[in-house]
């Protein structure tokens, strides 16, 4: 199994943890005065719960190959950079519909930045000349 499959499978259980404990008061999701919350800290919402979800299928299903595993970690990486970009922008969009906050933003950048060295490590600009 390659680095690029590892970080892909674990970072799909760890998303699809993050996204179940968003939906359960008590143990992950809680209500503060700013809204709901992952372990006091994140923001979330319904919305953010289910992109947890799906983000970390995808992790999961693009583990099953090393190719696949650097692709969806290239296209979740992207994303997460933008959106994070978007949050620190606060274009009310992203922030509101996702209830992205400070915390968040830098997840979404440590994300980011992990998943583009997985999925661009070890890759040549061109293949060796023979």
């Amino acid at each position: 199994m390659s680095n690029a499959q590892k970080f892909a499978r674990v970072f799909g259980i760890v998303y699809v943890l993050v996204g179940i404990l968003g939906f359960i008061p008590g143990l992950g999701g809680s209500t503060s005065q700013d809204g709901n919350t992952l372990l006091g800290i994140f923001g979330i919402n319904l919305i953010h719960n289910i992109v947890h979800l799906g983000v970390g299928a995808a992790f999961l299903a693009g583990s099953a190959s090393d190719s696949a595993a650097r692709s969806v970690a290239i296209a979740i990486g992207v994303v997460y950079l933008l959106v994070a970009i978007l949050g620190f922008l606060n274009v009310a969009f992203i922030v509101d519909l996702l209830a992205i906050n400070f915390a968040d933003n830098l997840l979404h950048v440590g994300t980011a930045l992990l998943a583009l060295y997985f999925g661009l490590a070890g890759r040549s600009a061109s293949p060796a000349a023979a």
